[in-house]
Formats: structure tokens, C-alpha cells, sequence
């Protein structure tokens, strides 16, 4: 796709979901170019099952950018099973103050999130492989912001989650209509690790195709979680809390 047919429907979908403030010249070239990159280089490496270029405005750019004003300026933000970069590269392009870690336990997204960086020459943010239960050895209460799209059910998210956010801190969950639901089965568990509900927000995204719901859950950690968790990820799935 050219740039110019690109910006047109950038513009329109930010517009269209009350975001246009966000984007700037600066920051559609770099939507641009990511989105070129991930595309082509979906051709050969599974990445995403998004492959058209409406789709990874709305459900990548759009959905991940939308949770900016729930993160605090200058916050160390930890995206915790990121894949190719979301929502921790839409965020590290609109959000120049954030210090994002992307955190992915497949080498060959991770790659592809570190290769992303350099081609945008994003200062604001590394990738980095691990899984999140082995990482909270070195960073335990390291960071201000987690963040997660999709990653798992909220009951096993918020074990391996909470344990790497600092007292007073955000977990952000992004989740598609069930959040609600999953915190009814995950409340206690959150309780026993520190946190408790802020609020649940829920938003439609839409372009001229289609649209989307997302109910955003967002926790403050009250206190610190208890050393015992997180368990092994194995012990998470088969007993969440």
C-alpha cells in the first residue's frame, strides 16, 4: 500500500474512534513502516493471522493505542507475552516518555519485535526473551505498568502478572467481551496477589468494515504480592488461584 492511502485510512479510523489527538506526521510514518515490515515479513514467518492492512489498523494499531491514557507519563512498562510488538510498539511510537520492556518466550517473535525497533529506531523500548514466571527472579516489582492482549485467562495472567508490578502500580488486562467474566473467576486470586479492581472499561473499535468490543480491566496493586507466587506455569494452569 502507498503511504498516502495508508495515512488516509489511519487517520480515518483514529478519527472514527475519538483518537485523533494521538497521531502525529511523525508517528503515521512510523505506523507506516511497521506495518509494512510486519506484512512482509508475515509472508514467511507466522507472526499474525491479521494480513490486511484495515485489519492491523484496527485490531493491532488502533486497540493497542487505546489504552495510552490509562498509563501514567514517564511509567517502566512491562508488556508481558507481547508477541510481534502489542500493544508495546503502538505504545512505544505515540508514548516517546514510556521505558517499555516487551517480554515474549518465542525467540522468533522477539527477533522480529528487536529487528522492528531498530528499522523505527524506537529509543524507548527492548525486547527481551523469557517467560514471566523465570523473569521476576531479577525484576520482581520492577515496573509501574504490565500489559497483556490476549495472553491467557485472567486467573493464570494476573500470577504471573502482578508479582513484576511495584506497590501502587497498574496491571492492565486487555481483553475482547469476557473480561468481566473472567474477573468473577479470577477475583480471590488477584485479592491473595495484592491487587484489586480499578475499573473495567468498555469500548467499541470500529472502521468502515467492521468492529470490535474490548473490555479493558484495570487493577492497582495494593501490596506486595506474597514471595511464594509466581508458582511454575504448570502448578498456575492446573490450580489457578
Amino acid at each position: 500500500m502507498q503511504f498516502e492511502d495508508f495515512k488516509s485510512k489511519i487517520h480515518a479510523a483514529f478519527t472514527q474512534n475519538r483518537m485523533a489527538d494521538i497521531i502525529t506526521e511523525e508517528t503515521i510514518s512510523k505506523f507506516y513502516d511497521f506495518s509494512e515490515y510486519l506484512l512482509e515479513t508475515n509472508k514467511t514467518t507466522n507472526l499474525t493471522a491479521i494480513t490486511d492492512i484495515d485489519g492491523v489498523i484496527l485490531k493491532h494499531i488502533v486497540d493497542s493505542v487505546a489504552i495510552s491514557s490509562a498509563i501514567p507519563r514517564g511509567a517502566n512498562v512491562i508488556d508481558i507475552g507481547c508477541g510481534p510488538g502489542f500493544p508495546s510498539i503502538p505504545l512505544a511510537i505515540v508514548r516517546d516518555d514510556l521505558s517499555i520492556t516487551a517480554l515474549d518466550s518465542t525467540g522468533k517473535k522477539i527477533d522480529f519485535v528487536n529487528s522492528a525497533i531498530a528499522k523505527l529506531r524506537l529509543s524507548n523500548i527492548k525486547g527481551v526473551c523469557s517467560r514471566a514466571e523465570e523473569f521476576v527472579v531479577d525484576y520482581r516489582e520492577k515496573f509501574d505498568v504490565s500489559v497483556s492482549r490476549a495472553v491467557a485467562r485472567l486467573n493464570v495472567l494476573a500470577e504471573i502478572s502482578l508479582p513484576l508490578i511495584k506497590v501502587g502500580g497498574t496491571f492492565i488486562a486487555m481483553k475482547s467481551n469476557k473480561g468481566e467474566e473472567e474477573y468473577a473467576e479470577a477475583e480471590k486470586g488477584i485479592e491473595t496477589l495484592g491487587a484489586s479492581l480499578a475499573k473495567i472499561d468498555k469500548q467499541t473499535f470500529a472502521n468502515n468494515s467492521e468492529a470490535i468490543e474490548r473490555e479493558t480491566c484495570i487493577f492497582t496493586k495494593k501490596r506486595k504480592t506474597p514471595p511464594q507466587y509466581p508458582r511454575k506455569y504448570s502448578q498456575i494452569l492446573k490450580k489457578p488461584l
